[in-house]
């Protein structure tokens, strides 16, 4: 009967009430209903409760609820539950909050969203989450997102999640990030990539990266990046 309650019957219950309200009857909760619940009454769902959520109602919630739900309670909503958050909720997510978010979750956000993400929240993605990125979410980093990326971060992403990033993306990755690049990973760049690589990136290559790139990939070089290179990585390009 969850659905025939008033917004101030809603308003009414107690922490310990919401805590035993059985999961499809919170998933029967109209939008209003949730949103009258609070802060407190959303921090008090169960991870049961949460998962159950549609995304409608994810979607109805404050920026102050989604800001008050513990990192426990973020990691147990459903794909579907949190790509329903708005993007003024993804820019209230904290720190904490992002980096309890799963693979799973960061792939189901809209490429808006994941504009929204900020440079903090992006960072604070484990490895492993942060794989979870699908080629046109990564085509849809900003500059300063792209910046913001943990050399772990780069490291572990994919040639594809790579060859996806637009050269401005790219060009933002610093020179630490550029080491952590793997050998595969760079054989996975495309010319017009390494040709938009700035000369600080070019000189922070590693000789086994340049060993591991295409004679195409080589060609794109520019007279401009190639007089940034070391005598050393001039010789493993004719490795």
């Amino acid at each position: 009967q969850a659905v025939a309650l008033t917004t101030g019957q809603a308003a009414a219950l107690t922490t310990a009430q919401i805590g035993q309200i059985g999961t499809a009857a919170i998933s029967r909760f109209e939008t209003a209903d949730l949103v009258a619940l609070g802060t407190a009454g959303t921090a008090a769902l169960g991870t049961a409760q949460v998962a159950a959520l549609t995304s409608a109602q994810v979607a109805a919630l404050t920026t102050a609820q989604v800001a008050g739900l513990s990192t426990a309670q973020v990691a147990a909503l459903s794909t579907a539950g949190f790509a329903g958050m708005e993007t003024a909720d993804i820019v209230a997510l904290t720190t904490g909050q992002a980096a309890a978010l799963s693979s799973t979750q960061l792939a189901a956000l809209g490429t808006a969203q994941v504009a929204a993400l900020e440079t903090a929240d992006l960072a604070a993605l484990s490895s492993v989450a942060i794989r979870g990125l699908t080629s046109a979410q990564a085509v849809a980093l900003t500059t300063g997102q792209a910046a913001a990326l943990t050399t772990a971060q780069i490291a572990s992403l994919t040639t594809s999640q790579l060859g996806s990033l637009s050269t401005g993306s790219l060009v933002a990755l610093s020179s630490a990030s550029v080491v952590a690049l793997t050998t595969s990973q760079m054989a996975g760049f495309s010319t017009t990539q390494l040709a938009a690589l700035t000369t600080a990136q070019v000189a922070a290559l590693e000789t086994a990266d340049i060993v591991a790139l295409s004679d195409a990939q080589t060609g794109a070089f520019t007279s401009t990046q190639l007089a940034a290179m070391s005598s050393t990585q001039i010789s493993a390009l004719f490795l």
